[in-house]
């Protein structure tokens, strides 16, 4: 942290030393009325950005009449967001179906840490209630992170400026299994002393009951080994606090921004696994229970101070985000030969504590070359810090732990990561042209400490530095069409998982797997080139497709055999001790359509439709030959629309959504993923002009997830089709309504 405070004492006299006087608020940043807000009387579009980097904007009124709860809840509704979570789940953004490590979270514009191994940040953790926009960048510009293979989602929280007086949000939730959870929160805008703040408080539980079934084969074809049966709920609250404050300040605007979110989870599956695929007590097996208590703490604070001065405009920053998970979970298994006769028991309790902080700090400047001509140049620092301390003990005794807590192989590490990434930016218009080009060199020191590993192996440093140019450019070929194209380099920084150098066994299958801290980024090459055109006044309609080249793909590789010896020339059948290296290159390309509009051309300005579908597909070599990249659905589509009813002060709606298979392939496993269809639907009815009520649907179509698990015990097994065991794995969730209610004052 000593870099941290550095940095920080180095933009403190900034922050107070510039003595210009600021321009005025735009008339565009004034407050809106917040009865415009809740009741929109009409049908809600994308807007249509002037950004010259390919951008999707979509205001929190375009999901709001669905009243989703959470972001990732809305995000379904956006063109190439995927997910691979559980039924009535969406936590991490799979943009362009690709392993939401390549898709970059941004909050107000700033990145976030995550729980996750995978540095991805589930957009489940945010309310939806919290956000102004979202923001969908297709393609990298110099002044942002250069983490975002696929793109970047960007979270706007409202500011100071988004509101003029307030609301209150109430309203109960009813689960397919007779359950009701409530929600409530308070947002209030206006001004406080010189500057203008912005309140929200948010409260809402979190329910989902599903059931399992899961069939076990000797082999595809072969004899069944057992069937299982099981239930898996969650049952959770999320607390959620945001302000934001802004105030002239030291001859410039003084931004202050803070938010917090709390979600305490419980995670409940108890199965039941029966013998030959009968299920009568004569055939069970065993009964296992297994219960996660979960609490995790999202935090993001950040000052900003904009200044016009004579030589431009300063825009001074400084944040700190973190993540705290902890989680206690406990598994008891029973088996029985036969029922209710008990054979043997199992007992194992996890706790798990994940800290990861990032304190952040950054300058940018802006000069106007001309009148068509912008320079822009900064630099930006981050410093990370991730502790892991994962404690374990067992038992096969009941209610008896006669061994303490130790700390599971690879589970006691530290990992910090200082970056300082600056770049420089040109910006410019002429005629029907827009455009801009940059240049950003990220530079990343990384240290792991893990207290598991050899005493020799316990501190490993490694660096490296990426330079990452990219350029886009719109073209109006006239007032209602124009052409967007964007190249730029990009990286996806590995794993955490993959950088300690303990040794893990039986990781893989029945073999090992030790990481490599040497590892280096992946790259990317990406391209996106798209029209869009102007449909009416509030219509868009827009087609694009894109191309990544990625190189340095991290893959599994065979280290040794279970003698220690190197596998070259040696046949030496038994455990292997796998890692990863950068070893593999991969492509990825689709075309991705979108449709916002207003049916006027038909007569029907109260009535507005969206259709969104992206064909995806991707190319990748393994240990066994070409396949895609894990667990890329083929397609995404969405659909739906909405009719307002202005003389009855009703509107009603519904909205549709499906993703295509999705295949993994990892050492010792592959699994086929399929999702049902989703339907949701709204009806709405506005009281007066300062109070709206919605009913919602959702899974209206009881949408399943359903899995196939081909499962070996090492690569040479997978390799010859050698089955340890094959499993086909379905769960389903019921229906769930919604009766919300906002009142302005």
């Amino acid at each position: 942290m000593k870099a941290s405070l550095w940095m920080s004492a180095a933009l403190t006299p900034l922050l107070f030393g510039l003595a210009q006087p600021v321009a005025a608020q735009d008339a565009d940043d004034q407050p809106t009325q917040v009865s415009e807000i809740i009741i929109t009387g009409q049908p809600v579009f994308r807007n249509r950005t002037e950004d010259v980097a390919p951008t999707l904007s979509y205001d929190l009124e375009y999901f709001q009449r669905f009243e989703p709860l959470t972001v990732g809840d809305a995000l379904k509704r956006v063109p190439s967001v995927a997910f691979l979570s559980d039924v009535l789940e969406s936590d991490g953004v799979r943009l362009r179906g690709l392993d939401p490590g390549y898709t970059q979270i941004l909050i107000n514009g700033e990145r976030v840490p995550g729980a996750g191994v995978d540095r991805s940040f589930f957009v489940d953790r945010i309310p939806a209630e919290l956000i102004e926009r979202v923001e969908v960048v297709r393609s990298s510009s110099a002044n942002r992170s250069g983490d975002a293979v696929a793109g970047a989602i960007n979270i706007v929280l409202r500011d100071a400026y988004t509101l003029d007086g307030g609301y209150v949000r109430a309203g109960a939730m009813r689960f397919d299994d007779g359950e009701f959870r409530y929600t409530g929160g308070l947002t209030f805008g206006g001004e406080v002393g010189p500057g203008r703040l912005l309140l929200g408080a948010n409260v809402q539980d979190r329910y989902n009951p599903k059931e399992k079934f899961s069939i076990r084969y000797d082999e595809p074809g072969g004899s069944i080994d057992n069937v299982e049966v099981q239930t898996d709920v969650r049952d959770g609250t999320d607390y959620a606090l945001n302000a934001a404050y802004e105030v002239p300040f030291a001859g410039g605007e003084l931004a202050l921004t803070g938010l917090f979110v709390r979600t305490e989870r419980t995670e409940s599956e108890n199965s039941i696994e029966y013998a030959d695929g009968i299920i009568s007590n004569a055939e069970l097996e065993t009964i296992n229970d297994n219960v996660n208590d979960i609490e995790t703490d999202n935090w993001s604070l950040g000052a900003r101070l904009e200044r016009e001065w004579a030589y431009g405009e300063t825009t001074l920053r400084i944040g700190y985000a973190a993540i705290t998970d902890n989680q206690f979970e406990f598994e008891d298994e029973t088996a029985y030969d036969p029922f209710p006769s008990v054979d043997e028991f199992e007992s194992a309790q996890l706790d798990t504590e994940i800290e990861d902080t990032e304190f952040s700090a950054s300058f940018a400047h802006e000069i106007d070359l001309s009148d068509a001509l912008e320079l822009e140049f900064g630099v930006q620092y981050v410093d990370k810090q991730r502790d892991t301390l994962i404690l374990e003990r067992e038992s096969d005794t009941p209610g008896v732990y006669p061994d303490p807590f130790e700390a599971i192989t690879g589970g006691d590490n530290a990992i910090e990561e200082t970056r300082i990434d600056p770049y420089v930016m040109l910006e410019g218009e002429g005629g029907r042209l827009s455009w801009e080009v940059g240049l950003r060199y990220e530079t990343t020191d990384v240290t792991i400490v893990d207290e598991t590993a050899d005493p020799a192996d316990r501190v490993s440093e490694t660096d490296y530095a990426e330079l990452l140019p990219s350029a886009s450019l719109r073209f109006a070929l006239n007032d209602t069409d124009r052409l967007i194209f964007s190249a730029a380099r990009t990286v996806r920084r590995p794993n955490f998982n993959f950088l300690s150098p303990a040794l893990l066994e039986e990781e893989v299958g029945d073999s090992d797997f030790i990481g490599n801290p040497d590892l280096e980024p992946e790259t990317s090459v990406g391209f996106d080139i798209g029209f869009e055109r102007r449909l009416g006044r509030r219509g868009v309609v827009g087609v694009n497709a894109f191309y990544r080249d990625v190189t340095d793909l991290i893959e599994n590789v065979v280290v040794t055999d279970a003698s220690g010896t190197p596998l070259e020339g040696s046949e030496g059948p038994g455990t292997f001790v796998y890692s990863v290296e950068n070893v593999g290159d991969g492509e990825v390309y689709g075309v991705e359509f979108d449709l916002s509009t207003p049916l006027d051309v038909v007569g029907l300005e109260n009535t507005g439709v969206y259709l969104n579908y992206s064909w995806l597909d991707s190319s990748v070599e393994d240990f066994l030959g070409d396949r895609r990249f894990n667990s890329q659905s083929d397609y995404i589509v969405s659909a739906g629309f909405t009719h307002d009813i202005p003389t009855w002060g009703a509107a009603f709606g519904a909205s549709y959504r499906k993703q295509g298979d999705a295949f993994e392939r990892v050492l010792a496993e592959e699994v086929t993923t399929s999702y049902g269809e989703d339907l949701e639907i709204f009806v709405e009815k506005t009281f007066g002009e300062n109070v709206v009520v919605r009913l919602t649907g959702s899974n209206l179509l009881n949408a399943s997830k359903d899995e196939i698990f081909d499962k070996f015990d090492n690569l040479e097994d997978q390799i010859d089709r050698d089955y340890d065991e094959f499993e086909l794995e379905t769960e389903e969730a019921g229906p769930v309504w919604q009766l919300i209610a906002r009142v302005a004052f």
